[in-house]
């Protein structure tokens, strides 16, 4: 990142200490072999290209889609306040203890590389919704559920014009599938929550608002599978925090319904990849009619 702060000067006779090194970055520990693979979208539509064409590179907004490798701890979302409709951490709580147990991880192995995000039930007999991005470079395929048992898994349909696919895990039963909420009972304000693997992080909840409806952005497509570009429209925009690994997890109203599957976010430049508070995600409308026509195709 450039460093555009400027800082006083200090003579030879200055007192001055000079500060540590920086320590290097936090990296989870991965059980996988192989390197990463970090399939990147940049993306850009109409709110995003303002901002690039105000501030070029160093003030626009690049919106990136990630997979990444490394499993590791849950954390726990940040209490929400009471202006945004919610007066007890306990409310919070309740929904995710319902909606948990429906959100996988969804890992992609390679002879060279290892991938990972995220997934949603649909079916209690382990048919897990997805995004597209997180399969479509090849590999094998396996799904870890919320509990940390671990099955194999296949594709069995995709829809790459909305970035979903379907994956069939293996030897399941009675699992608890999501329900998905409509796009009708989505407002500019409410309170939602974000579920899966950000970086790496199994069974992480977020929690903010939805900021925006009916976003629409370009996407430019790095992958091992070679490049290419898409345009997603209709989107939910969310400053929940959303980072590398939270793509095909759920986005959650505070009935426990998922109104969106999250598969964006923004960023201030193409060498940064954390949140900013500007997320993205496909809303329960169109997540459910690709369903069900991935499914009519697959049966």
């Amino acid at each position: 990142m450039t460093d555009l702060m400027t800082r006083p000067t200090h003579s030879d006779h200055d007192d001055v200490t000079p500060p540590p090194p920086p320590a290097p970055p936090f990296v989870p520990s991965s059980p996988a072999p192989g390197n990463r693979r970090w399939p990147r979208r940049l993306a850009g539509g109409a709110a995003v290209l303002a901002l690039i064409g105000a501030g070029g590179t160093a003030g626009g907004v690049v919106a990136e889609r990630y997979l990444i490798d490394h499993p590791g701890t849950a954390t726990t979302a940040t209490p929400v306040s009471s202006a945004a409709g919610i007066t007890e951490d306990a409310d919070l709580a309740t929904i995710v203890k319902q909606v948990q147990p429906s959100v996988v991880t969804v890992m992609v192995d390679t002879t060279q590389s290892s991938s990972l995000g995220s997934g949603v039930v649909i079916r209690a007999d382990g048919l897990i919704l997805t995004n597209n991005h997180v399969i479509e470079g090849g590999g094998t395929v396996s799904v870890r559920l919320s509990t940390g048992r671990t099955v194999p898994a296949r594709v069995v349909a995709t829809d790459t014009s909305h970035d979903l696919a379907l994956v069939q895990a293996s030897g399941l039963s009675g699992l608890t599938p999501v329900t998905f909420g409509t796009d009708d009972s989505v407002a500019v304000g409410d309170t939602v929550l974000a579920f899966g693997a950000p970086l790496g992080l199994e069974n992480t909840v977020t929690s903010g608002i939805v900021s925006a409806l009916d976003r629409s952005i370009s996407t430019a497509t790095e992958s091992a599978t070679g490049g290419g570009s898409e345009q997603l429209t209709g989107l939910l925009q969310t400053d929940a925090p959303i980072n590398q690994g939270n793509s095909g997890g759920a986005l959650v109203d505070l009935s426990g319904h998922v109104v969106g599957i999250n598969v964006a976010i923004a960023t201030a430049g193409q060498s940064e990849t954390g949140s900013i508070g500007v997320g993205f995600a496909i809303p329960a409308g169109t997540v459910v009619a690709a369903v069900e026509q991935m499914e009519s195709r697959s049966s």
